[in-house]
């Protein structure tokens, strides 16, 4: 069984990013007809598109329900980058929950969130490690963060459960090709005293840092899939905690194939908010893109992430509504979608750019 596995027949609700809101789940599963099972009168079915945990206030508690869903054959789910990231050991700004050594850092940003028991963490570090990286059917494809022919077909052979073995490998392959970059690197952070993590210190742009993270993004298959495209940027900017010298290019721009994709990780929204407020800086991909258009050179792609990582922000800043961070699900064939507050609306623009030569 590859990495790349079938998408269930009939109709899905396709459910974007989590980022531990386990309310706002329970609420949309509500909305969409779903029980506590997963179960649907209609037998529709479930899909997740990753990126599960991390920032909000019950990553446990969203991952516990995934996985017995997923295991009662009630819902399938692909691995988003927070995922990999777990996976990795990679203690990420965000993932206190589950990290030892990133817990008081992250407590005056996200408290309050409920931890995992240390006993659970193999057990759920097992079971994300048994998820595929993309799903598709005659009519459909998900992914996390992009759909890239030949990445997809580099990782097509690999057996489902390799996801970390085969990253590990991939990841090795590519630090020696990166070695290069290691003295200057040394020498850019000594230069910076104050580090990367501090918001309130622009470190000057630092090209060694910049042709790294470049190399070890494209170069694995893992990477590009689960979160994204990414180039060289014009200046440094803060995201996701850290300062960061590479950015998210719109892959889509250049998906000329027929099946529509469906991803999450690039954080639409509603209503305009200061993305510095949920760590976000960098170019906004959405800026000129109606929240309920598909997109993509052919209109066939769909980011189906409506910010829901930020309302941990919303609930500590009284001018900024919780509303604008929402939990959405594309159902599909119908392309409409379906909220956690209830609201349902129909996406458009399905088809309607013109391909290019």
């Amino acid at each position: 069984m590859s990495l790349i596995q079938q998408l269930p027949s009939g109709p899905l609700d396709i459910i974007g990013d989590i980022h531990g809101e386990y309310e706002a789940l329970c609420n949309l599963m509500h909305h969409l007809g779903y029980d506590a099972d997963g179960k649907h009168l209609d037998e529709r079915n479930l899909v997740f598109v990753g990126d599960f945990c991390d920032r909000g206030p019950d990553s446990p508690a969203v991952l516990a329900l995934l996985e017995r869903l997923v295991k009662a054959g009630r819902a399938v789910a692909v691995l988003g980058n927070h995922e990999m990231n777990l996976l990795r050991g990679s203690a990420k700004d965000g993932a206190g929950w589950f990290f030892e050594e990133r817990a008081v850092r992250d407590e005056p940003k996200y408290a309050p969130f409920k931890r995992l028991d240390t006993a659970k963490k193999a057990d759920t570090l097992n079971f994300l490690a048994s998820l595929p990286v993309a799903l598709e059917r005659e009519d459909l494809r998900v992914v996390h963060a992009a759909w890239i022919a030949e990445h997809i077909e580099g990782i097509r052979h690999l057996a489902l459960g390799s996801v970390m073995e085969n990253d590990r490998r991939l990841d090795a392959d590519t630090r020696q090709l990166a070695q290069e970059f290691s003295a200057q690197m040394q020498a850019e952070l000594a230069a910076h005293s104050p580090g990367l993590e501090n918001p309130d210190h622009l470190p000057p742009f630092m090209h060694a840092h910049a042709a790294y993270d470049v190399l070890m993004q494209m170069h694995n298959p893992l990477r590009v899939l689960t979160s994204g495209v990414e180039s060289k940027w014009h200046e440094p900017f803060y995201s996701g905690g850290k300062w960061r010298f590479v950015g998210r290019e719109q892959w889509w721009n250049a998906y000329t194939e027929q099946l529509p994709v469906v991803v999450g990780h690039y954080w639409r929204r509603f209503n305009a908010f200061d993305r510095v407020h949920v760590g976000k800086g960098g170019e906004d991909l959405f800026e000129n893109t109606s929240p309920l258009a598909w997109h993509g050179v052919a209109g066939n792609v769909f980011c189906v992430d409506f910010s829901v990582g930020g309302r941990w922000s919303a609930r500590k800043n009284k001018d900024f509504p919780e509303s604008d961070c929402k939990l959405a699900a594309l159902q599909w064939p119908e392309r409409s979608l379906c909220f956690d507050d209830g609201q349902v609306m129909q996406t458009v623009s399905f088809k309607l750019a013109t391909p290019g030569p």
